[in-house]
């Protein structure tokens, strides 16, 4: 056998290396941050964390104690550039400062996030007061992320929960149920806020916002933008909505 040389060359991510704490059951987020970041110089690096069958406070809050570990399963060579939980409800139940200290234990990067925290981000930069709020969660889930939105200074409007009690159907909410249900939230806000990363919502926010006349914005377009923000990112041309307008110039 003889021994070939070899030369080492530079990471993927020339542009910006990503990291994604991502649900098992979550079908989602993964799609779409490949459609939000298509270029092929960013580098996206998924790793998951178990999570119940059933959307509740005590399965989602479980997930509390898999964070470090599912953070800590990312590649170690990657230099990362920001690593996100991906869950709106978790971070709420479970606190975004907890969210924050458990990823920097599993992993080294300058940047943590989480969709609550960059919803939050989104929000002020658009200047929004009132705030319609859609979720595919049961009330006892649902309640507390309103509250989350109420503590953090913004007014909450209406709030329409589709009572999805089983995670793996979340994803399964069709287009026209979620725009049905953003159309009733939207009465009286500044912005509608589509809560869940398992939610298929970037083929809605578009339609919606020329037919409403205000920003709409959900989990993953809200943590793209806030990773965007942060890493300089390149987002695809057609991300939708007025944030990533924001973004874009």
């Amino acid at each position: 056998m003889k021994q070939a040389g070899f030369e080492l060359i530079s990471p993927i991510g020339s542009k910006a290396t990503l990291g994604l704490v991502v649900l098992q059951a979550d079908e989602t987020l993964e799609q779409d941050f490949r459609r939000l970041f298509p270029d092929r110089d960013i580098a996206i690096y998924v790793s998951r964390i178990p999570s119940g069958d059933e959307l509740s406070a005590s399965s989602i809050a479980a997930m509390e104690a898999e964070l470090t570990r599912g953070a800590s399963l990312l590649p170690r060579a990657a230099r990362f550039d920001a690593v996100a939980y991906g869950c709106t409800s978790g971070t709420t139940l479970i606190g975004a400062e907890a969210v924050a200290g458990m990823l920097r234990q599993g992993v080294e990067t300058p940047m943590v996030t989480d969709p609550l925290t960059a919803a939050l981000a989104a929000l002020q930069a658009l200047d929004v007061k009132r705030l319609g709020l859609v979720t595919p969660y049961v009330e006892s889930i649902a309640a507390p992320v309103r509250e989350a939105f109420i503590a953090a200074g913004f007014e909450t409007g209406e709030v329409l929960t589709f009572g999805e009690e089983v995670e793996a159907r979340v994803a399964r909410i069709a287009p026209d149920s979620i725009m049905a249900a953003a159309r009733e939230a939207a009465r009286g806000a500044d912005a509608v806020f589509l809560s869940c990363t398992n939610l298929r919502t970037l083929d809605v926010i578009d339609a919606l916002e020329a037919e409403l006349g205000i920003p709409v914005l959900s989990s993953n377009q809200v943590l793209a933008w806030h990773m965007a923000q942060a890493t300089g990112a390149p987002l695809a041309a057609d991300a939708p909505g007025k944030l990533f307008g924001m973004v874009r110039g």
